[in-house]
């Protein structure tokens, strides 16, 4: 583990956000199979699925390729929109508050103490 890896801020930012999308995609099994006559296996395989990524995820973020596995989670969550189109709004606010948190950790990683 790097020491700039370990003394970034954004990944608390990052956690949070792996956190609110694990609620929020594991709220969309419901949606899915009540709303949207999705299977109740295919709805809890992909979604269930893809929430337990994200809180496994969150525990792996001291690692460095964990930003880049976030990342492919985060267009994998978009593309549950096929199945509950609202997840396309949600998926993309959530891969733009990703994107803050790469863009803020790039910032305060380069950032010079005084």
């Amino acid at each position: 583990m790097s020491a700039r890896t370990a003394a970034n801020p954004a990944r608390r930012l990052f956690a949070t956000v792996l956190a609110c999308e694990a609620i929020v995609i594991a709220l969309a099994i419901p949606v899915a199979v009540t709303v949207l006559d999705v299977g109740g296996a295919t709805a809890g395989g992909v979604c269930g699925g893809l929430a337990a990524a994200c809180v496994v995820l969150a525990g792996l973020l001291r690692f460095p390729w964990a930003v880049h596995a976030g990342t492919v989670l985060q267009v994998l969550i978009i593309a549950t929109g096929f199945m509950v189109p609202a997840m396309f709004f949600l998926g993309v606010v959530f891969g733009a508050l990703w994107g803050t948190a790469i863009w803020l950790g790039r910032k305060v990683g380069g950032a010079q103490p005084r």
